[in-house]
């Protein structure tokens, strides 16, 4: 199954769950507590504050070499934005993407989503932690702080 099918399937259209697909096109589910949808929804906040243009993009689809992520929470520059916005999946990575944590995921696991979305083009990516904790990173370290979004703050309050 690709990510179009997916989308176009219509027993799948309203489910309320995160769906993203693994490499062998497999449709891969994760509940998502409303805190979870709350750091969400700040982080977007935030951004929206904090950055100057761009656009605000939550729950974006980004095509990886392991199948189809969902970034939580991301940030696209007009130009990149011009560039992806009518596309079913990001074929670019969005220059911020956010994962917001949830006690499912692991550390192998948001690694390896680190890595794939910035093969994508990624100049930046952010976890949020389950108490709200920020960790920034880019292609080759950990940041001290966003270097994109430098007054973003290090904790998350809800």
């Amino acid at each position: 199954m690709n990510w179009q099918e997916v989308v176009d399937h219509p027993s799948l259209r309203n489910l309320p769950f995160k769906i993203e697909l693994n490499e062998r096109g497999q449709i891969v589910m994760t509940p998502v507590k409303i805190r979870h949808s709350a750091f969400q929804g700040r982080i977007g906040q935030l951004l929206s504050i904090l950055l100057n243009g761009g656009m605000i993009l939550p729950e974006c689809a980004i095509a990886t070499r392991k199948g189809t992520k969902v970034a939580d929470v991301a940030w696209a520059s007009d130009e990149l934005f011009r560039q992806i916005q009518f596309e079913t999946e990001a074929p670019i990575a969005p220059e911020i993407c956010v994962e917001v944590t949830s006690t499912s995921n692991t550390t192998e696991e948001m690694a390896e989503k680190r890595q794939l979305y910035f093969e994508q083009g990624a100049q930046e990516v952010w976890i949020c932690r389950q108490n709200g904790e920020m960790s920034f990173y880019s292609a080759t370290a950990e940041l001290p702080t966003s270097e994109l979004v430098p007054q973003f703050p290090h904790k998350i309050t809800l």
